[in-house]
């Protein structure tokens, strides 16, 4: 990108301040301009006056941790981990829940949570998200998830504060 091929030379790398100075004219078009192809963004970046190579835009993009993400209108575009909203909406989360989800027990206060294989780590993520009060947090494994209660939690509390956030449970 504007330099990435010119001015890093053979095979070096820009320091701290030259690789920001860098890569700002993609993260300037990321901010601005939905796109999902790199060889769109080597063109808008050329036309901007900035020689870019796919191999060095595509490192570039991996370094500025560039995801694709769903369109409104359909399709992809890049985004900037920063652009990307911070939590996901409670709704998604109690989907991403219930996905996964077998059975709850408990062991005193403990719960013990019983999910379709290899579902258990997306579940108790989404647990985690969403922030129920009484749990202090999750230990998942393929098919199993231990719900640890704050302290002074019981059994009931945890249960009341789980149907909060998953109504059904």
């Amino acid at each position: 990108m504007a330099g990435t091929a010119t001015s890093r030379g053979a095979g070096g790398r820009a320091g701290a301040p030259g690789r920001a100075r860098e890569l700002a004219p993609i993260r300037a078009l990321l901010a601005r301009t939905a796109t999902g192809s790199q060889e769109r963004l080597i063109a808008l970046l050329g036309r901007q006056g900035f020689a870019a190579t796919q191999a060095t835009l595509s490192r570039d993009l991996a370094f500025l941790g560039v995801v694709k993400v769903p369109q409104p209108g359909g399709g992809y575009a890049y985004a900037l981990p920063d652009s990307l909203p911070r939590a996901a909406p409670a709704g998604s989360l109690v989907q991403d829940f219930t996905r996964g989800f077998l059975s709850l027990e408990f062991s005193g206060s403990f719960g013990l949570i019983k999910t379709h294989p290899g579902h258990a780590a997306s579940v108790a993520s989404a647990l985690d998200g969403l922030a129920v009060d009484a749990v202090l947090g999750t230990v998942a494994g393929d098919d199993t998830i231990l719900v640890v209660p704050r302290d002074g939690v019981t059994r009931a509390a945890l249960l009341k504060g789980l149907r909060e956030k998953l109504p059904g449970l």
